[in-house]
């Protein structure tokens, strides 16, 4: 909320990946404070609507909850600013996990160099950028856990070769976790792919 506030930012919405506890614990205050709608994936509402019993497992006070009423699905566009967010439905780690390829706006992209026709070629040099919010889904050289209510390895690997290993060697993948790598690194040496 310092970062919105410092740079007057307006929260459009509240996207997460899935629905442990160390992603959504918070959800309910910043919907309070933003007014911002919440997205998830509705096939992992069941998990949000017993973070008592995963409080329960980590020994910490339950969070306070929300009424989920927005969902996301396979195929969705996410638009803010000059971005988009293609909405992949990516489960094992739970079974609403996604993953969010992010990437400029077409749309936007083409307005701005109407407007800025100096600007065209570093517009060009943006269009093929795109960049992976993987959630839990993928890590560098490791995948997300799978031995939780939910979890699924024979489906994370399934959503991870079909879905995320289609994507070019050099997309940029934001893990939930971790340092951030590529998906070329993860095809060549992640063991969990092999």
């Amino acid at each position: 909320m310092e970062i919105v506030r410092r740079h007057g930012l307006k929260v459009r919405a509240i996207v997460s990946t899935h629905t442990h506890i160390d992603h959504v614990g918070g959800l309910a205050e910043l919907h309070r404070v933003t007014g911002a709608p919440v997205l998830i994936h509705e096939a992992d509402l069941p998990l949000y609507a017993n973070l008592e019993t995963q409080a329960h497992w980590l020994g910490v006070p339950t969070p306070a909850t929300m009424r989920i009423r927005d969902f996301v699905k396979e195929g969705d566009t996410l638009r803010w600013g000059g971005y988009a967010a293609s909405v992949l439905h990516t489960p094992g780690h739970t079974p609403g996990s996604i993953s969010l390829v992010v990437g400029p706006d077409a749309n936007a992209a083409a307005i701005f160099a109407a407007a800025n026709p100096a600007a065209v070629t570093a517009v060009e040099r943006a269009a093929g950028k795109s960049r992976l919010i993987a959630g839990d889904t993928l890590f560098q050289g490791s995948i997300g856990r799978t031995d939780l209510p939910g979890g699924s390895t024979p489906q994370i690997l399934s959503s991870i070769r079909e879905k995320l290993l289609t994507l070019p060697d050099d997309v940029m993948v934001y893990p939930g976790h971790g340092g951030i790598t590529t998906i070329g690194f993860e095809r060549a040496h992640n063991p969990f792919l092999r």
